[in-house]
This record gives C-alpha cells, structure tokens and sequence, in this order.
C-alpha cells in the first residue's frame, strides 16, 4: 500500500479524532462534556498543600503580539477618570479606566469557532452562518464553555528531553507526550486538561518578543490522535502558534487547529507560563493539580483571556 501524502494523512486523521455527533448533534461543549462531576471531585482531591501558581502571562502593552496577525492587538490600556469628585468636591473620589485588547492577545483559550476548515466549524456546522460579522459565533460560543475546572496535568516535554527549553525547531510528538507522561508518573486520564512545556516562553520573559513568537516549537500533526485517544478535554502549550512554526507541512497551515477545535471539538490555550509551576513539579515530583481556567464570557467570542490557577 503507497504512504500517504502530507495533505492525505491530514485527512485521515481527522476521520481519526472526529466526534461530531458523539455528544449530540445540538452539542456546542466538545470535549469539555469530559470534565464530569467526578472528575471534578478527582481533580479538588489532588490539593495537599493549597500552593497557588498563576500561569498567565501580564496584559500589558509590551505583549505577545507584534503584528504578525492584524488586529490582534496588544492591550490599550487608558484611563478615563482620574481621582473624580463624582459627588462634589471633598467626596469620595473614583478612578476608572478602559482596555482595548485582542482577546486571544496573552494568555487565552482558543474557542470552538476559532478555525474552520471546509466550511465546517465543530459537530459538522456551516462555517459562513455558524461565525457572523456581527454576532460572532452563534454556535459554540467562548461563553458556553462555562467554568472550565478540573484536573490539570504538566507534561514537560522539555524536562523529559534533558533541556531547559526546546529548540525552535523541535516538533513535539505523540513520543515526546509519553516521554513526558513517564515523568510525571501521572497517567493522561478522561476529562484531564493537559499541559504541554517546550520552555519557549522564556524568551518572551527574556524580552525576546520576536524570537519567542519565530521559530517556534510546536505540536505536531499527529498529537491530537494521542489526545483523542487519551479523552483529553483541553489543551494548552506555552507558546505563541501552538503548533510547530513555521509549519510541519508546507502550505498547510494550522492543521493541529484544525484537528483540535473542528474536529474534536476541543479547546486549545496558548501563552501559558508554566515555568513556576512545572519548576514546582520537579521539586515536589507531583505532576497534577486542581486547574481553574474558565474563559472571560464573551457573548459570540471565538476566543477569550484567561488566568489560569493551578492549586497544589
């Protein structure tokens, strides 16, 4: 039987990993049906010490985003009343301010209509009525995801691999993942929201924006069969693309996008730091954790921040 070529294998394993129908054909969750009640209480179990990591990275200015992708800009960041006597003067005197950001610009998730291929958005619906210019999505929603909590775990692909950050070019495999699952003496289970470290966000931490965004090291085609076949209900890297970039494939862009939101139907986070927590990881050799991350409810969002908190 001849190999299959890039865009063939692409194909397949999308048939692979699909769940349209699984929860429904009305379902807009996707693999967040997996984080049930019990793996909730599995997840608060995991709590010894009470130890707290923030893994967002600052909305600040000076952020991620350098222009690579028009309008997904950094936050604006303006004040619009300044020590105000709203009442009079000698009152009790306010201070507000705005934000205008991109809301995938830091530390976010992406949402289920984020990407579509062929048309199709998650569970088999029309990209071109699904996603509108002005409502957003009308199916599957940022804000149907509702209070994204669970059990978190770290596969540090970069500690597994004797490095302290992946090399740009280093695309991570379904090895890698099991490499890194050995490590964590922690088996990937249903309803899990994993974690993957390649260390690359310690460039943008070092003021390198550039280098931290191109090259990149990323997931690679065949990670989603290893989430899929894991009953993974989120994922979320430390870096700027998520996928390996630039692409595994030339001219196939985001098919790990792809994969993920429209056929599995499951969220994916980008620019995480989990520096703090993965250096935890190592010392205390306790890889999962109670993860808190639900996404801001933006009504139509494709996308939202996110401050994750993983409790150990």
């Amino acid at each position: 039987m001849p190999a299959l070529t890039d865009f063939e294998a692409f194909r397949d394993i999308a048939k692979k990993v699909n769940n349209w129908g699984r929860w429904g054909a009305d379902d807009e969750l996707g693999t967040l049906n997996l984080i049930t009640r019990q793996a909730v209480r599995d997840a608060v179990a995991t709590v010894r010490t009470g130890r707290r990591f923030s893994l967002a990275l600052p909305l600040q200015q000076q952020g991620v985003q350098t222009g690579m992708i028009p309008g997904r800009v950094n936050p604006l960041h303006t004040m619009v009343a300044l020590n105000w006597e709203m009442f009079g003067p000698g009152a009790i005197a306010t201070s507000d301010d705005v934000v205008t950001l991109g809301l995938q610009a830091a530390t976010h998730w992406d949402g289920l209509g984020h990407v579509s291929h062929g048309n199709r958005i998650y569970n088999n619906r029309p990209a071109n009525t699904a996603v509108t210019a002005h409502e957003g999505a009308l199916h599957s929603g940022v804000e149907k995801a509702g209070p994204v909590l669970g059990r978190g775990v770290l596969l540090d692909v970069a500690r597994a691999r004797g490095l302290r950050r992946l090399p740009p070019g280093h695309l991570v495999t379904t090895q890698d993942l099991d490499a890194a699952q050995e490590l964590a003496r922690t088996e990937v289970r249903a309803g899990d929201i994993v974690l993957v470290r390649t260390g690359q966000v310690q460039l943008y931490l070092g003021g390198d924006r550039d280098g931290y965004g191109y090259p990149s090291p990323g997931l690679s085609l065949r990670t989603p069969e290893w989430f899929h076949a894991h009953d993974v209900a989120a994922v979320a890297n430390d870096t700027l693309t998520f996928e390996i970039f630039p692409p595994e494939i030339d001219g196939l862009y985001l098919p790990v996008h792809a994969l993920d939101l429209v056929e599995m139907g499951m969220m994916q986070g980008q620019n995480w730091n989990l520096e703090e927590l993965a250096e935890d990881c190592a010392q205390d050799g306790r890889y999962a954790f109670l993860l808190s991350a639900p996404p801001e409810p933006f009504t139509g969002g494709v996308g939202s921040p996110v401050v994750p908190v993983a409790v150990k």
